[in-house]
């Protein structure tokens, strides 16, 4: 479910900076000594309790004092101010490196730079993309102080990654632009959208895009176990000139170069209040006939090159300031429900989220692997 912002644009460009940084020769980065032992000590935790307790975590990582992250766009789930915080919070900088990259891009960049000093220490992935490197033993099993409060349907049993902040395929549309905005799948296809229509990315790499086709497949009598029906939909979309080839960011949708964008409902909330004073009147519904949910999770890079500084990131994250800062973006934090009934959620962000009727309901594991398969397989053949 939160580049400028696309989480899936620029993904060419993001793997061609990879190539050319890997390009570069340079050797895995060595520690000795004590140095070599605090690394190995916090490589291997898999809580603070490991550490000796948070203030001990506080002072390893501080000493790390730098903490590399990969595709995370400030306006995406108000990123930019849980970064800011952070940094405030610790004596820690943090390195921002390719803010609209993908999660296909985040799992390259894990395997490029093994064992060096840039690699990523931890990672914001789509849920498919996370089990699957999961699978591939790319994460460290680590449990934060909050992990009981978390359900056990949103976190992986071995701790190799949890939910973290999620929401609903929404339509956004710019009501100065267009008439009368689609609130449905079913809306889309009709002629007075023609070259207006537009997806966060590519599905086959780009989370948002993947939730967005899965939500074309509930509306069109497809299943968590059937999402070819989605890939349909955006195959008849495209041959009637609506969906557009053009990855919606935060840029196109201020210049109107996508009018009406699919994508999490956190990023189109996000977008009337950024757009609003220049001229914009972006509205957000969640389409009635596809309602989707999905929740982004967060991992550690099982060789995080500061992994003492990707726990405590973890640990801020998932604390109660840290889920009250993506609940201010709009995202719809994993630990919600719990923050709820002990009133610790800020109850002015959660008036604020766009509405819906109804809990939602997730794909499996092997849902999610079967839908992945054959996107790969036959995205590009529908669109062609």
């Amino acid at each position: 479910m939160y580049r400028p912002s696309v989480r899936g644009a620029a993904v060419v460009a993001g793997l061609a900076a990879l190539a050319t940084l890997t390009a570069c020769g340079a050797a895995p980065d060595e520690a000795t000594g004590a140095a070599g032992k605090a690394k190995a000590k916090a490589a291997t935790a898999t809580s603070a309790e490991d550490f000796g307790g948070m203030d001990e975590l506080v002072a390893a990582a501080e000493k790390e004092g730098r903490l590399n992250v990969i595709a995370l766009p400030p306006d995406w789930a108000n990123y930019g101010e849980l970064i800011k915080r952070f940094q405030e919070k610790y004596k820690i900088k943090i390195n921002s490196e390719n803010p609209d990259a993908s999660s296909a891009d985040e799992i390259a960049a894990v395997k490029a730079r093994k064992g060096q000093k840039r690699a990523p220490d931890v990672l914001d992935l789509g849920i498919a993309f996370a089990r699957s490197g999961a699978d591939e033993g790319l994460f460290a099993p680590y449990r934060v102080e909050a992990w009981d409060k978390i359900p056990d349907s949103q976190k992986d049993a071995d701790a190799r990654w949890y939910n973290d902040y999620g929401g609903y395929v929404s339509i956004g549309c710019d009501a100065k632009r267009i008439k009368k905005c689609p609130e449905t799948f079913a809306d889309l296809l009709k002629p007075e959208y023609k070259g207006k229509v537009a997806l966060n990315g590519n599905p086959t790499k780009s989370g948002s895009a993947f939730g967005g086709v899965y939500a074309a497949a509930l509306a069109n009598k497809g299943s968590f176990g059937d999402i070819q029906p989605g890939i349909d939909f955006f195959g008849k979309l495209k041959k009637s000139g609506n969906f557009i080839p053009v990855e919606s960011t935060p840029a196109t949708v201020e210049k109107g170069e996508t009018p009406i964008s699919i994508d999490w409902d956190y990023l189109n909330a996000g977008y009337a209040d950024q757009f609003r004073d220049k001229g914009v009147d972006w509205k957000v519904s969640i389409p009635s006939d596809g309602v989707y949910a999905q929740y982004y999770s967060q991992a550690v890079n099982k060789e995080a090159p500061n992994p003492a500084a990707a726990r405590l990131w973890m640990e801020f994250l998932y604390s109660e300031e840290g889920q009250n800062l993506w609940l201010k973006g709009y995202a719809r934090p994993v630990l919600l429900p719990a923050m709820t009934e002990a009133g610790t959620a800020d109850k002015t962000f959660v008036a604020k989220l766009p509405q819906v009727e109804g809990e939602p309901s997730f794909p499996s594991s092997e849902e999610l692997d079967k839908a992945k398969e054959t996107l790969a397989e036959k995205w590009d053949k529908a669109l062609s």
